[in-house]
């Protein structure tokens, strides 16, 4: 009989999309494969359309809603924070959960998104082996485990530009941080969730080592957990999405452009800017003279709450008067949404200026695209430190933690890695890293060979014993 592994993305299009590569992997090592989602309470038109595409392009995968929790009788105090919110849905989740894995004839794992922790009680009274489903660097993974022991009971938001070292991450500044980390209920919740991260049975890391090779080395060493056993780290990607959508106008745009000539920018499903930045940006894109595809997101309102659609954006009232017009010729501006993979992997496209989620990031890294990094939110500003000091794929956009990148960076930054020697450099370093990721997954690489020996781990894994 095949073995059966069910895989619990948690929330988020971020969280979803590379766990739906993960069971693509499952599926071509024929396990099947069951998807938990969680119904966002929020009417997201984002995660609506990821689970739809990802149902219709996965037919072999079973996706399973849970039915949301039982409403919780104190609402009167709900969290305001949402990464709080993201917390008690996913623990509140565990019931449904449970239910749901009851009813199946068998179950030989489960894979959790790190945000997923409290599953892992699930995964106790089942006695099912538990794993992690890693979707951000090897380096973050090694810096989080290693916060608590850092931090020793000092707070983030006092540590100011101080530097933090951590095993096999470059030196950062403390304001690097998530922001979230301020707080100190959030902080908590964050120190909690890596803290029982080294209780399962391995840990899957979207990454390959060549790219990380410090940080993987730190993980295995068990440099980051002084003091306590670390379970196996596997790293099995780059695992992005592959390219579909070929109908979009920007490729057939694309097209008619020069190799390599196009700076595409875009910044994430969450990424939104003020209108005074947008307007910055067009500006910096104007003066430059360099040709470009951009993705405009409506700025959010004030009183936008987390999982909201953002409107479509209204681009006459955004942009600078007349800039469409002037800049019709080498320039095309998007609303919402491009396929970005395609966008990246385009001829065309020669830099991707980027908010360096993790994906993204991958994403551009396995195009053989110079990164001009724009980091926004979350780990963001922790994986620019990464990709510009550890990988050298890449460069900061100063003042990304000011109030406005000025235009004049934008203009210089883009000239720069279009036309000048320093970043032809950078793309030669790219184009390196993007045949090294492709090593990695073919068949006798380090992540192919991963995967394969977390397989056969699995034969062999029972029931993680540490409890909390």
């Amino acid at each position: 009989m095949k073995k059966t592994v069910v895989l619990y993305p948690g929330v988020g299009v971020g969280h979803l999309v590379p766990m739906v590569e993960v069971a693509k992997l499952f599926l071509k090592h024929g396990l099947a494969v069951t998807v938990v989602l969680i119904d966002p309470q929020a009417e997201s038109t984002d995660f609506s359309s990821a689970v739809a595409r990802a149902r219709s392009s996965n037919p072999s995968v079973a996706f399973h809603v849970l039915p949301p929790p039982p409403a919780d009788s104190n609402s009167d105090t709900a969290p305001t924070n949402p990464v709080i919110q993201i917390f008690r849905l996913l623990k509140s989740m565990n019931a449904p959960l449970l239910d749901f894995l009851r009813s199946l004839p068998s179950i030989d794992a489960l894979v959790l998104d790190m945000f997923c922790v409290d599953a892992q009680d699930v995964a106790a009274e089942l006695k099912l082996p538990v794993y992690y489903f890693y979707a951000s660097a090897a380096a973050d993974l090694a810096l989080f485990l290693n916060l608590p022991s850092k931090l020793a009971g000092s707070k983030v938001k006092e540590l100011g530009d101080s530097i933090m070292t951590f095993p096999g991450v470059p030196p950062l500044k403390a304001s690097d941080l998530p922001e979230v980390t301020h707080n100190d209920e959030i902080l908590k919740a964050i120190l909690g969730m890596f803290d029982r991260m080294p209780d399962a049975n391995g840990i899957l890391i979207n990454s390959f080592e060549s790219l990380e090779t410090r940080a993987v080395r730190a993980l295995k060493d068990g440099l980051c957990v002084p003091g306590r056993a670390m379970p196996p780290v596997y790293c099995i990607g780059p695992l992005v999405l592959g390219g579909g959508d070929q109908e979009h106008e920007c490729l057939r745009w694309l097209d008619a452009q020069p190799d390599q000539s196009v700076v595409f920018l875009s910044f994430g499903s969450m990424g939104t800017f003020s209108g005074k930045q947008l307007q910055e940006i067009a500006s910096g894109l104007e003066k430059s003279g360099e040709r470009f595809l951009w993705v405009v997101r409506s700025p959010r309102n004030p009183d936008y709450k987390y999982g909201d659609s953002l409107p479509e954006p209204d681009l006459d009232a955004l942009m600078p008067e007349g800039f469409l017009e002037r800049t019709k010729d080498r320039g095309l501006v998007i609303k919402s949404w491009a396929p970005q993979v395609e966008v990246l992997r385009h001829r065309a496209t020669g830099a991707f200026m980027t908010h360096c989620g993790w994906n993204s990031t991958l994403e551009g890294i396995t195009a053989g695209l110079p990164l001009l990094c724009w980091p926004l939110y979350a780990e963001q500003k922790v994986n620019k430190v990464h990709i510009v000091e550890g990988m050298k794929l890449g460069v900061e956009m100063r003042g990304y933690n000011e109030e406005v990148v000025k235009a004049g960076e934008v203009e210089e930054k883009v000239r720069w890695v279009i036309a000048s020697e320093g970043g032809k450099a950078l793309r030669e370093r790219v184009a390196a890293a993007k045949d090294a990721a492709a090593e990695a997954l073919k068949e006798g690489g380090s992540s192919h060979l991963a995967f394969v020996q977390f397989l056969n781990d699995l034969d062999t894994s029972t029931a993680p014993t540490v409890q909390h």
